[in-house]
């Protein structure tokens, strides 16, 4: 309640408080013209071929979510909130992708990921594989794989990394390794009989044998790797966390056993034993948390601690701080890398309805990758920040310039007579009837984390939204992405500017496309004739 209180008191203190400086044309005036000289700049493309990598993925990251998570930041460093910048909207090109699976309108965070990894749209649910696997058809799979950008990263000669808030197995890092006919096949425990006589591999196997030389992944889920009952390692005494598979493999066993003789690799579960390994002295680093990534949310409504349920600060690395690790092990190799970074917990706390919780985790995204940016140079390194999908997720009610993110709408409705939080969900868990009236918000502590926002259709999950997302883009040859794209050409313009894959032609020699050599001369020539 003291959250409660302290909330609305901010909201009353920063209604309609406009900064003097913005009082003056002229403030508005420079700041377009800095903006255009920046744009201006931009007619000299960088060329370079891409050394590096990055591809960041904020699961469920929906334009709204963006726009939000930049206010939520600026507010959290005591400003207003509106004139904040994301780290990934200083990236100087952005795009729009289209989002839809092959037999769907709004998609899944699968048949997104297949697009996105493998440059390939496929069906809601399925993994690696192209549009010609049903999902749960087993015997459909055959024949129909796809292979991901990592793999041709890989193929290169390149380092290789996977870094999420989610478990290894889940959907978006998935499909940079695994074929599946069904995301949910994480380990043999959750797949049908008929599934494992037609001979498919649950996906935890395929993390360990599909490709074995990826040198980082670092993520969640590890029960997926023990055999069925295993004690966890962290928890012992709970029984969800224990061990799911039939087979009685003991995979991180396999992970270790699959490396070359003389390689040293590195299983680690505690944030402590990762940030005190020598990555010198590392070739091959598994780095599964119970529940890596940012404590949810680690901020109240004004920047006070919270406790996070089901989140160990102690043991569990933040999102920044596996990445930075990965970069540096990632950097050792002389031909550059790939690395997949995704925030996870964005669609996660979507679902739930709890807006706190996605946009905490969406600024822990942008965190990281300004950490990466300084940690990498634009003149090498091609970064691409994107989503997969976005959700039902929306604020509004007029509110005034610095209003708390998470606050009430400067009204009440006109219908009920009730106020509602600006935050909103199209459908979702937040739909709530009291004595057959909607339920009056200031009744509740609308500032708590786990405060699921008031939804327009009862569903036990939020779901997601079928609109486009954005695609933020920065180093060589960024500016292939722009306008409005098919999500699956991602990959391919990626892949292009790292020459890497099939389409090499214009690598020749180290050389890019002759005609972007002989625009000088061509542009001689017309003034000449």
């Amino acid at each position: 309640m003291k959250a409660l209180l302290l909330l609305l008191l901010a909201q009353l203190c920063s209604a309609s408080v406009v900064p003097e400086r913005e009082k003056d044309p002229e403030y508005w005036r420079r700041q377009a013209q800095e903006t255009l000289r920046n744009a201006l700049r931009l007619q000299r493309l960088n060329q370079n071929v891409a050394k590096n990598l990055i591809l960041f993925l904020g699961d469920g990251m929906g334009v709204s979510t963006v726009t939000a998570a930049r206010i939520l930041k600026g507010q959290l460093q005591h400003g207003q909130g509106e004139e904040s910048l994301l780290e990934m909207e200083k990236f100087p090109y952005v795009a729009l992708a289209k989002t839809y699976n092959t037999n769907a309108q709004v998609p899944d965070s699968a048949g997104t990921a297949t697009a996105y990894l493998c440059g390939v749209k496929a069906n809601e649910g399925t993994l690696g594989v192209s549009a010609g696997v049903t999902r749960d058809r087993c015997n459909t799979t055959k024949g129909q794989e796809v292979t991901s950008i990592l793999r041709w990263a890989k193929d290169a000669g390149k380092a290789v990394g996977i870094v999420t808030t989610t478990r290894v197995t889940h959907a978006t890092p998935s499909a940079a390794y695994a074929h599946s006919a069904n995301r949910d096949w994480y380990s043999d425990g959750e797949m049908p009989p008929d599934a494992l006589q037609g001979g498919c591999k649950d996906i935890a196997r395929q993390l360990v044998e599909n490709i074995p030389d990826i040198e980082v992944i670092m993520g969640g889920g590890r029960k997926y790797m023990f055999p069925k009952n295993a004690s966890d390692v962290e928890y012992p005494h709970e029984e969800k966390h224990r061990g799911t598979r039939l087979d009685r493999r003991d995979l991180v066993q396999a992970w270790h056993d699959a490396k070359p003789p003389g390689k040293v690799a590195k299983y680690v579960w505690h944030r402590r034993e990762l940030l005190a390994l020598n990555l010198s002295r590392v070739d091959f680093l598994l780095g599964e948390s119970q529940h890596p990534g940012v404590p949810w949310p680690q901020l109240g409504a004004l920047g006070e601690p919270l406790a996070c349920p089901g989140v160990n600060n102690e043991t569990d690395p933040s999102l920044s701080e596996m990445v930075a690790v990965a970069i540096r092990m990632l950097q050792k190799n002389p031909r550059g890398f790939f690395l997949l970074v995704e925030g996870g917990r964005i669609d996660h706390g979507h679902h739930e309805g709890k807006a706190k919780q996605a946009l905490h985790e969406a600024v822990e995204l942008d965190r990281a990758i300004g950490l990466a940016t300084r940690l990498t140079s634009a003149q090498d390194t091609l970064s691409v920040v994107t989503a997969d999908h976005s959700h039902v997720f929306t604020f509004g009610g007029y509110t005034p310039r610095g209003n708390p993110i998470f606050g009430l709408a400067p009204m009440q409705s006109d219908v009920d007579r009730k106020p509602f939080t600006s935050i909103l969900y199209g459908n979702g868990p937040g739909y709530k009837i009291v004595a057959g009236e909607r339920e009056n918000v200031s009744a509740v502590d609308f500032a708590h984390a786990d405060y699921q926002a008031q939804s327009a259709v009862p569903l036990r999950q939020e779901t997601h939204g079928g609109e486009d997302v954005a695609v933020f883009a920065q180093g060589p040859m960024a500016h292939l992405l722009h306008g409005v794209h098919e999500q699956n050409y991602i990959p391919h313009a990626m892949a292009y500017a790292a020459c890497i894959g099939s389409n090499r032609a214009h690598c020749n020699a180290g050389a890019r496309p002759a005609a972007s050599l002989l625009l000088p001369f061509l542009a001689l020539l017309v003034l000449l004739c």
